[in-house]
């Protein structure tokens, strides 16, 4: 992938330039007036091509400038040009599909974005700016994955239920707000955040009994092992018999399957600590108690963090499975089996687009919780 990159970065300017001359040859051949549909976008796609073809070759040799920030500025506002003249030749519902031109400046705008991320990624920034960084390259990434996401279903026509483009799907976002909210209300609020809370919670307490009495991690870890390995939709119907088709069912779904990650991460983790570090303790005359709040669950954060994050991913997925088998008329996992079968596939993907946004921002707060826990870690310092 770097040789990749490498010759594009050579070749971006000829890349560029033979956008240009596809572009003046498809006009060549185009029959008809100037009010023929679609010529207008076709001439502009000449000069586009030819002004990006001479600004591009002029690029290819900037290695000797000073200022890296420059450079990267230049890729930037480069890419920002090509995707506004992609996006501008986008069709619509209807209509003939975009000729050879639209997909060269595509693939030239795609590749500039992807010179962007990689300049971000290498470049030197410290204190705020490199925080800005770190937020902007997944954020830059997504959109350039957005972009051709967009670009691929309308440029080949690609059917509407097989794969809606992201501007469908954020307006039935945006237009679908308040029953979004409910959903989000019923699964995240009621059923993800309580089983997680409950579950994780009740994972650490057992680690820490299970660690003082060396019966209990005998007994329960191999219950722990079977558990893990039953199926969601072998669980989640007997929870619906057993605690009603509200929220508490889903709870308890979510509880049972991040028990028991939390359980063997915080095992591990409490076994982390050093023999070194426990004879020293030792040494001070320390209890069972005093070893561990001061040396033992110190060494553990890391795993119990790592457990936390992993039935961030989980609680969401059980409580959305979970509603697939009994739930109120409310909830993700409801509004997504609905939708399926009504063909109303917009809807579909803006739950799976809030579920996404939701999981993200659940996993992230747990990280930066994770930092300021943890920033004596060596993975921080």
């Amino acid at each position: 992938m770097n040789a990749i990159l490498s010759k594009w970065r050579a070749g971006k300017g000829t890349f560029l330039l033979l956008s240009g001359v596809v572009a003046c040859i498809a006009a060549a051949f185009a029959t008809g007036g100037a009010d023929e549909p679609g010529f207008a976008g076709l001439v502009g796609a000449v000069f586009a091509g030819l002004a990006g073809g001479i600004v591009g070759t002029a690029a290819s040799s900037r290695r000797h400038w000073p200022v890296p920030a420059f450079s990267l500025l230049f890729d930037f506002l480069l890419a920002l040009v090509l995707l506004w003249l992609v996006r501008s030749a986008l069709p619509g519902s209807v209509g003939p599909l975009p000729g050879l031109p639209f997909w060269f400046f595509t693939v030239a705008a795609w590749l500039f974005a992807w010179s962007v991320v990689n300049r971000m990624s290498v470049f030197a920034a410290q204190g705020w700016l490199k925080s800005a960084l770190g937020l902007a390259i997944p954020a830059l990434f997504g959109l350039t994955v957005l972009f051709l996401w967009e670009a691929v279903t309308r440029g080949f026509g690609i059917p509407f239920v097989l794969l809606p483009p992201p501007s469908a799907i954020g307006a039935r976002f945006a237009a679908s707000i308040p029953l979004l909210w409910a959903d989000f209300n019923q699964t995240v609020l009621k059923a993800v955040l309580f089983g997680f809370v409950v579950g994780s919670g009740a994972g650490f307490l057992v680690a820490l009994l299970a660690d003082r009495y060396a019966f209990l991690a005998n007994g329960l870890l191999p219950i722990g092992n079977l558990v893990s390995a039953l199926p969601i939709i072998g669980i989640a119907p007997v929870m619906v018999i057993w605690f009603g088709f509200d929220w508490q069912s889903k709870a308890a779904v979510v509880i049972v399957m991040t028990f028991f990650p939390m359980l063997v991460n915080a095992l591990a983790g409490l076994s982390a600590s050093g023999a070194m570090e426990r004879d020293l303790m030792r040494t001070y005359a320390s209890n069972h108690w005093q070893a561990l709040f001061k040396l033992r669950l110190p060494a553990a954060l890391p795993f119990v963090f790592n457990a936390l994050k992993i039935n961030s991913t989980l609680a969401l997925i059980g409580a959305i499975v979970a509603e697939f088998f009994g739930t109120p008329i409310v909830g993700m996992g409801f509004r997504i089996s609905t939708e399926v079968g009504r063909m109303n596939l917009d809807m579909v993907w803006a739950e799976i687009a809030l579920a996404a946004i939701v999981g993200s921002l659940f996993y992230g707060a747990i990280a930066l919780l994770e930092r300021a826990a943890t920033f004596w870690h060596p993975s921080y310092r």
